[in-house]
């Protein structure tokens, strides 16, 4: 038969552990004549009569003795799909869970947030997937189960939260004209080479229109995919990378890079997360994003500038 009812399924269980219509039908909270009927569908469905009479009782057939462990267990696990998950905790759950994640947050908090699961969850094991230019693709296909970096609204099918807001600083490396300068002012800033980060290949910017506000341009040296690639041009190059100031702590200290503040008004940025519909009452699924809020909300406050000492 192409329909399954699976009440019938919970029909043959009561049925064939009762061997009797009348307390089947008592066990399902169910009327006789209905569980009758039942047994009457069951009995074509499987082309055997599955109960007969003996006496004042019924009896199972040898195929209904077949069925009878079988059914029960199918009956079993159907009832559990729908059971509140009560009793599992997630922090014993054996999971891998794919992310696509910025290239800054692998380095800055990708590291802390492994470490937390190590001692939190140890049995949920990270697999870092590339950034794409387009955000939601992935995680509707389920390709990737959460994203976390600059997260766009405007797609009513996706969660998404704000984990963090940063501020830019200006970066260089500790010989660039800039690392000793006393102050930057936004004609010297102007008038260096830049780095510009761009997924997209994008030149211009929100720092260029404040610049063209204050009736000044930029000259852009190169146009890279990835902060890490830029700090690391910055670091061998005399020019000035933009970066977020708490996301970027991390790399910039280790490439010994120094920091100034930008000297206009800028947007502050943000870093987020994202996850599809079918996650979202995952108990593991909302233990990895309650573990990413608590790395996030711990993390250090805005870098203090930092320049080459003057002698």
């Amino acid at each position: 038969m192409d329909y399954v009812d699976l009440n019938l399924i919970e029909a043959l269980d009561a049925l064939l552990a009762e061997n009797s219509v009348t307390k089947a039908a008592a066990r399902l909270h169910t009327s006789a004549p209905a569980m009758s009927r039942a047994l009457a569908r069951l009995r074509r469905a499987f082309n055997d009569p599955l109960l007969v009479r003996a006496g004042r009782d019924l009896v199972p057939t040898p195929r209904a003795l077949e069925l009878r462990g079988e059914v029960h267990a199918v009956a079993a696990r159907a009832r559990a799909l729908f059971a509140p998950s009560t009793s599992a905790d997630p922090r014993t759950a054996v999971r891998m869970f794919d992310l696509q994640v910025t290239d800054m947050l692998s380095t800055t908090f990708i590291p802390s947030l492994i470490d937390d699961l190590r001692e939190q969850a140890p049995g949920i094991s990270l697999r870092l997937r590339p950034e794409n230019l387009e955000n939601t693709p992935a995680l509707r296909e389920g390709l990737v189960d959460l994203e976390i970096g600059n997260i766009r609204a405007g797609d009513s099918e996706i969660h998404s939260e704000t984990l963090l807001t940063d501020t830019l600083l200006g970066v260089v490396r500790p010989d660039h004209p800039l690392a000793s300068a006393k102050t930057v002012t936004a004609h010297q800033f102007a008038a260096a080479d830049h780095i510009v980060v761009s997924r997209r290949g994008r030149v211009r910017g929100p720092i260029d229109e404040r610049l063209a506000d204050l009736g000044l341009s930029r000259r852009v040296a190169a146009v890279v995919p990835t902060f890490a690639g830029a700090l690391f041009l910055a670091r061998e190059t005399d020019v000035v990378c933009v970066a977020p100031a708490r996301l970027g702590r991390r790399m910039v200290g280790a490439l010994g890079l120094r920091t100034f503040p930008i000297p206009f008004e800028l947007p502050p940025v943000t870093a987020g997360m994202a996850w599809h519909p079918r996650n979202h009452h995952d108990r593991a699924h909302q233990l990895l994003r309650e573990r990413a809020r608590h790395i996030m909300a711990t993390a250090p406050e805005q870098v203090g500038v930092s320049r080459r000492p003057r002698r």
